[in-house]
């Protein structure tokens, strides 16, 4: 026997079935993505197909039949002239704010470029507004500029008796609320630009001022080149947030005087306040098409000219 080779036992095999794990295709960085991307899609994604699909349909408060309509809805709000003139309060509103912002926060960040301890007192104080809520950005602004506020009063000192109403001109109301909401949240751009100032290399502008550039052609040639990501990040956030603009028009104007103030998204609110839910939902899309219409195109434009710079 103990000549005799031992017997090979065939491994025996489980015919149980296996239990397939779920998410077993999922390996390494793409797990840990998974729950932003699930959060994307439930925050916003869905929200967003949902919103376009109810723009084609007659949901209302009045009747509890939700059906396909077409574009009645954009008809409607064209024959009362609330999307045409929306679209045109929408886009002044937001080149104002996007250019008054930028331009003023540039020179507030060349100002203010140097850490030393008098600049970061004026950071902390430019900054100030950021923390404020936009309601009440506009209510303090919408005091200061009525007719028997400290705006007539202080013009007052020098012309006396004068009196004017600033919010009760249409194009002058436009202007005075872009600029109030340029100006709230002026500070945080400002600090996006000096991280980008303090990011240009000092050896190249010491370099250019050897070679006998003056300080104009330094900042044009090298320091706004190498400030591109900057200005296409402020540029983008700038234009985007304009396009939903709401807080501060309702506080400051009510839309008014007229409809002169009454952005998309606000006429949006008088839509779904009054129970035109398909309506206000069609003017919701409207921005969306503005912002894919206007803003990416322009971010596009921009990250190419950074490319080229």
């Amino acid at each position: 026997m103990s000549g005799d080779a031992l017997p090979v036992v065939a491994p025996v095999r489980s015919t149980a079935p296996t239990r397939s794990r779920p998410f077993s295709g999922l390996r390494g960085p793409a797990v840990f993505a998974l729950p932003a991307v699930v959060l994307v899609a439930a925050m916003f994604v869905v929200p967003l197909a949902l919103n376009v699909y109810f723009s084609f349909t007659s949901w209302s408060s009045y009747s509890s039949i939700v059906r396909f309509v077409g574009l009645e809805n954009f008809e409607y709000l064209l024959s009362q002239g609330y999307l045409q003139k929306g679209v045109i309060v929408t886009v002044l509103y937001s080149v104002i704010v996007m250019v008054g912002q930028n331009v003023a926060a540039l020179c507030l960040a060349l100002a203010l470029k140097e850490t030393t301890f008098l600049n970061g007192v004026f950071r902390t104080l430019f900054f100030i507004p950021v923390l404020i809520s936009p309601l009440a950005a506009g209510y303090i602004w919408r005091a200061v500029l009525a007719a028997d506020g400290p705006m007539n009063a202080l013009i007052g000192v020098v012309v006396p008796g004068f009196s004017f109403e600033w919010l009760g001109n249409g194009a002058g109301a436009l202007i005075l609320v872009a600029l109030t909401d340029a100006w709230k949240w002026s500070g945080l751009t400002t600090l996006v630009y000096i991280a980008g100032l303090n990011s240009v290399p000092r050896e190249l502008l010491e370099a250019a001022r050897i070679d006998g550039a003056t300080r104009w052609q330094s900042f044009r040639r090298i320091t706004i080149p190498l400030l591109g990501p900057a200005i296409t990040f402020n540029v983008a956030i700038t234009l985007v947030s304009a396009l939903s603009a709401y807080d501060v028009i309702v506080s400051m104007t009510g839309g008014g005087p007229g409809n002169d103030t009454a952005s998309l998204f606000y006429v949006m609110r008088l839509q779904f306040g009054q129970g035109f839910f398909a309506a206000g939902s069609a003017l919701a899309s409207t921005v969306t098409a503005l912002v894919v219409l206007v803003a990416i195109p322009l971010i596009v434009w921009l990250r190419r000219r950074e490319v080229q710079l």
